[in-house]
């Protein structure tokens, strides 16, 4: 049976412990008090661990779930230039060692998982960004990136001065067309003839779309030339490089995935970054985990994040986001009718 679990949310834990290589790639282990199932195995996306984005979202939850749950856990990073061979050993890798769930973090492992799932029966194998694969041991963790998208628009169109915005995706794929569909649109939504830059940086993964912190920062120059004063990038790694050319010329950035304003390595940038369009990684690592090795009642099937349910949303640390009433009347206003229905968000 498919089951639907409502994201929670959940916070940041310790760091883990020691650190070991293995034939797939690197990763970190860590140890606690050993449970039935060895521990949580979780794969990263390109750019891996450090993002402060993704990437990093999932390594927030999957901390976290260990220590409440008194578990080990394994986290291994991906390689340069991998093959969809590479992704698979990595997962059978870890299903073969014992840690239950194993999950991988992006869109690029759902072949691998796919197959792992089918190798492994009694292993609960969870992919973040991906709902192809329909099966028994299989749970699919997706979000409305549109819904959050959407709010960010609304907030770049009462931010900007100039009525020109800007939006960087890291890869030209489905995914990330949804948070510029939404972005548009909300941006519009304020202001019909608002003007917005958009480019991709890549049309592959393999180019480094979501890895490469120069990519975005070149992007994020050339639109700054354009005469966009508010930028909104969905690129991983490389939204790295909008946030510190968007500083440099002293123009607001808007984050995503993370709470990129609290992220440590990007604090002398945070007086820049307005917002961050958030969707909940860390949740759903943390509640798949728990699922598995408290509840022992796996979730499967399709298991969705949306403004409804608090998957999906926008940070409000920045204090002069936070305390701009005209800015935050507009996106309760906005984030209200996508719940009940009445604005209805595209995704291409």
């Amino acid at each position: 049976m498919r089951r639907v679990s409502r994201i929670t949310i959940a916070g940041v834990a310790t760091a883990a412990l020691a650190v070991t290589v293995s034939a797939c790639g690197s990763s970190s282990t860590s140890t606690s008090s050993e449970g039935k199932s060895k521990g949580i195995g979780l794969a990263y996306d390109v750019g891996g661990k450090g993002d402060q984005s993704f990437n990093d979202a999932a390594y927030a939850g999957f901390q976290k779930a260990q220590k409440d749950f008194g578990v080990s856990g394994r986290d291994v990073e991906p390689t340069d230039n991998e093959s969809d061979a590479d992704k698979i050993q990595r997962l059978e890798t870890l299903a073969k060692a014992g840690y239950n769930p194993v999950i991988g973090v992006g869109f690029a492992y759902a072949g691998a998982v796919k197959e792992a799932a089918a190798k492994f029966p009694k292993v609960t194998f969870g992919i973040i960004d991906d709902n192809q694969t329909v099966a028994k041991n299989v749970a699919d963790m997706v979000f409305h990136e549109e819904q959050s998208s959407y709010l960010a628009g609304v907030a770049a169109a009462k931010a900007t001065k100039k009525n020109h915005i800007g939006f960087i995706g890291g890869v030209d794929v489905p995914l990330i067309h949804k948070f510029e569909a939404g972005y548009e649109q909300g941006a519009k939504s304020v202001n019909p003839k608002i003007k917005i830059e958009s480019q991709y940086l890549t049309q592959t993964p393999a180019e480094g779309g979501f890895s490469s912190p120069d990519k975005g920062e070149n992007a994020a120059n050339g639109q700054i030339d354009a005469g966009a004063d508010v930028l909104y990038a969905a690129a991983g790694l490389s939204g790295q490089g909008v946030i510190k050319s968007a500083a440099e010329h002293k123009i607001w950035a808007i984050g995503v995935d993370s709470d990129q304003y609290n992220q440590a390595a990007l604090a002398k940038y945070k007086n820049y970054i307005l917002t961050s369009a958030l969707k909940n990684v860390e949740g759903a690592v943390y509640d798949l985990s728990k699922s598995v090795v408290k509840d022992k009642k796996p979730l499967t099937g399709e298991i969705r994040g949306s403004l409804q349910n608090g998957g999906v949303g926008l940070a409000d640390s920045n204090p002069t986001f936070k305390g701009n009433a005209a800015m935050q009347a507009a996106i309760k206003k906005a984030e209200a009718g996508i719940k009940d229905g009445s604005i209805k968000v595209k995704t291409s």
